[in-house]
């Protein structure tokens, strides 16, 4: 989940009361002590902020980890299944990849939804006919409606109830071409939007047959670093344990973006895959299926280092989160089928994705 900048916010200089010094040149060395004072403050708290949390990660990725499989994976997989692109030797690569693994759920990417909440049925001409080729393909999987929105031509408003009752119209829409459930993915979504909310209530409502689950965003990882992130940045991407549990309580199932995290080793990229992990198993609540997002894709920015989010290395976070614990409504989901290489593979494979015994 990609985080908002850090711009340095301009503060006026404001001159303490009191009566000036006499002289220009002293004057002009307590505003420069004042000001070098302040620089050395403003950059010295967040670099040892930094390093604190650093250090912090490094640990959290030392240990022994446990944890396997326990059959509830997923894999999020591209537009090229709902549009015809892909046919059957893709279905057949498909099946021998998670074939044997514990992937149960597939997020099949059918919208992207408009900014008013629509969903263009030209977009998933295919969708009946990946949903049963799946199926056939690999028996007992489920096959969802992976709907999003496009961020180019503007957010899509959750606080207009003519969207969110025609987003619950589209995911009807979408359920009517044979899909198991629904898999929303809003972004960016502030902690404590009440619109998706609603959007949830409405769609348990409306389907209630349908499997219905979250993409979820990071969690605070500290507790009020949600607030401070909102008063910097004019948004709150990071959410709360209550709001965490809030949706949490509305869906079947949470996967948590645990990725473009812009962490710059392994290491750190595990720790904090294992601080996110260990926070949502305290606010997804046991009746539902809590997976964490592992990154199976390998673009280059500020947010995503392809060297440091490995998928050996979130797996690692992972099971070192769960430790010997034993619950058992928990995976793991793989973004993205379209971009995982044999490596990506091979990694959930040997980390995490073969049963145990």
């Amino acid at each position: 989940m990609p985080q908002p900048g850090s711009p340095a916010s301009a503060r006026d200089e404001q001159e303490p009361p009191g009566a000036a010094p006499a002289a220009g040149r002293p004057r002009s060395r307590v505003r420069w002590r004042r000001l070098w004072t302040a620089a050395v403050i403003v950059v010295s708290v967040p670099a040892l902020a930094l390093v604190a949390s650093g250090t912090a990660l490094y640990l959290l990725s030392t240990g022994t980890p446990h944890a396997v499989t326990r059959g509830g994976d997923a894999v999020w997989l591209g537009h090229a299944w709902v549009d015809g692109r892909n046919g059957d030797p893709e279905v057949a690569a498909l099946a021998a990849r998670i074939g044997g693994t514990g992937v149960r759920d597939l997020y099949v990417h059918t919208g992207p939804l408009a900014t008013d909440g629509t969903l263009p049925a030209s977009l998933y001409p295919r969708a009946a006919w990946a949903v049963t080729a799946l199926r056939r393909a690999l028996p007992g999987v489920r096959v969802h409606a992976w709907l999003g929105q496009r961020l180019d031509p503007g957010l899509m408003d959750l606080s207009s109830a003519a969207t969110r009752a025609a987003i619950v119209r589209s995911a009807g829409q979408a359920m009517a071409a044979g899909f198991d459930g629904i898999h929303y993915n809003f972004e960016p979504v502030d902690d404590d939007d009440q619109g998706l909310l609603d959007v949830l209530d409405r769609t348990r409502a409306a389907l209630p047959r349908a499997v219905l689950s979250m993409s979820v965003h990071q969690m605070e990882p500290l507790p009020g670093m949600s607030a401070a992130q909102g008063l910097v940045f004019g948004e709150e991407r990071w959410w709360t344990p209550g709001y965490m549990t809030q949706v949490a309580r509305r869906v079947h199932q949470v996967a948590l973006m645990t990725y473009d995290t812009a962490q710059p080793t392994e290491a750190l990229f595990t720790g904090y895959v294992r601080r996110q992990t260990a926070l949502a198993l305290a606010a997804v609540p046991p009746s539902t299926r809590l997976l964490v997002g592992v990154p199976a894709y390998h673009d280059d920015n500020w947010t995503h280092h392809p060297s440091a989010e490995t998928m050996r290395a979130a797996i690692r976070g992972v099971r070192l989160a769960l430790g010997s614990g034993d619950r058992r409504d928990f995976g793991v989901a793989l973004y993205v089928d379209f971009a995982a290489t044999e490596t990506d593979w091979a990694e959930y494979r040997a980390g995490w994705g073969a049963p145990a015994g």
